[in-house]
């Protein structure tokens, strides 16, 4: 859990004077904010145009090696995007009846109860409690993230980056390791889940680590076209820190598989489809309006909020997914702000398996020989509150579960 009683400030000042040495960060953000505010009038045109503003491809041209270097061009410029029919509809819907049984079997939603309050890694946020379960081995999750059409999408997804660094590849882009990671079940009408705009995987570190200085080097130096949001150089050698829901994993992507039809109004997901809108939310919070010990939102354990307060040139591109349907995938860069509609208007659940990609490196090699521990006890994973409802859950995977590719991918020999 995150400790609220870290002093950061002294840690943040130096960090600042550090980053703002020899720079001139107030040109610098002016830059940037011209450009994010000509991106996201791009995307608000699309969108009153009622374009599909978030990139699609689907999996058999994927699996076909038929995706255009003009789709590469567009998801690497979104920084997000979905790859239609990675499942068929029949087995997503197949998997989310069994995953709603597992649920109900094991009296999840009783057991909850007792252990409320111990995941408040959003506890900042608006409408802070997600509807989120704290789920990791049902077989539908463990099949989904072992299937070879999810090993062949995260292949591609991980491609797009430039893998080279220093000290050689930063990492494998042709395997990837299981992230366990949990299950969204929202009840049409609910009002309660809702999330405001954030970045995941660090917070307050992005200014403060140095792998993350390095990564961003181009950005607080004011070179602002020179910075790559693909480049993977020291990626995978960040230090983040520890709280329940901060990944000890790197992701290339976040992500989530649909187990039901959810888009606008469905209080789903939400994006910001600007690769590079981080170096907006970076150099804002070294500006002189912003206290010497203070980044904006930035604090440890939580996830990075973005707010029409302090980044009020970025909130009006944030926009909901289109339309997706069971089977679907929907992939976000780990810099792309997004968001959680507040309100489900839909008539039924908006249920995903939450679904990432992280590829072979020494960083996730090291959590995914954690993470198989875990999943042999039915223990929640390492990185999450230890609810650990799955101990004693009936029905949950087990070892005789895994093909052999799940077992190359949760690191079990």
């Amino acid at each position: 859990m995150a400790d609220d009683t870290f002093d950061i400030g002294p840690f943040i000042t130096a960090a600042k004077r550090e980053l703002s040495h020899g720079a001139d960060v107030a040109k610098s953000f002016s830059a940037v904010r011209d450009s994010m505010r000509h991106a996201v009038d791009e995307i608000t045109r699309a969108q009153a145009s009622a374009a599909a503003i978030v990139p699609e491809v689907s999996y058999a041209a994927l699996q076909n090696n038929a995706i255009s270097s003009t789709d590469i061009s567009h998801i690497r410029k979104r920084g997000c995007v979905i790859v239609r029919s990675v499942f068929s509809h029949a087995q997503a819907t197949d998997w989310n009846a069994e995953l709603g049984d597992y649920l109900d079997t094991n009296n999840y939603i009783e057991r909850s109860k007792e252990k409320a309050g111990l995941d408040n890694y959003f506890g900042d946020l608006k409408d802070a409690r997600p509807q989120i379960y704290g789920v990791y081995w049902s077989r539908p999750q463990v099949m989904a993230r072992q299937a070879e059409s999810m090993a062949v999408t995260k292949r591609f997804l991980n491609r797009l980056w430039n893998t080279s660094a220093p000290a050689g590849p930063e990492f494998d882009p042709d395997t990837d390791y299981a992230y366990a990671d949990r299950t969204r079940r929202r009840a049409p009408g609910d009002t309660t889940l809702g999330l405001s705009p954030h970045m995941d995987a660090g917070s307050y570190e992005r200014w403060v680590d140095p792998a993350f200085q390095k990564i961003y080097a181009r950005i607080f130096a004011g070179q602002l076209d020179q910075y790559d949001p693909w480049n993977a150089a020291y990626r995978t050698q960040t230090r983040e820190f520890s709280s329940p829901a901060v990944s000890s994993m790197f992701r290339t992507f976040q992500g989530w598989t649909a187990l039901t039809e959810q888009g606008p109004g469905d209080g789903t997901l939400e994006l910001l489809p600007i690769a590079n809108a981080i170096s907006y939310v970076l150099l804002r919070a070294l500006q002189d309006d912003i206290n010497d010990n203070e980044l904006c939102l930035a604090k440890p354990g939580r996830a990075l909020g973005v707010s029409e307060q302090w980044h009020p040139d970025l909130t009006p591109g944030i926009v909901p997914i289109q339309t997706v349907a069971p089977g679907d995938t929907v992939w976000w860069h780990p810099d792309v702000v997004h968001a959680v509609g507040n309100q489900h208007s839909g008539s039924d659940y908006a249920s995903v398996i939450y679904i990432g990609a992280s590829p072979a490196c020494g960083k996730n090699r090291a959590y995914a020989l954690r993470q198989a521990e875990s999943f042999k006890t039915g223990a929640s994973a390492p990185d999450f509150a230890a609810e650990n409802y799955e101990i004693d859950f009936t029905g949950r995977a087990t070892l005789d579960d895994l093909t052999e590719l799940g077992r190359r991918q949760m690191a079990i020999n």
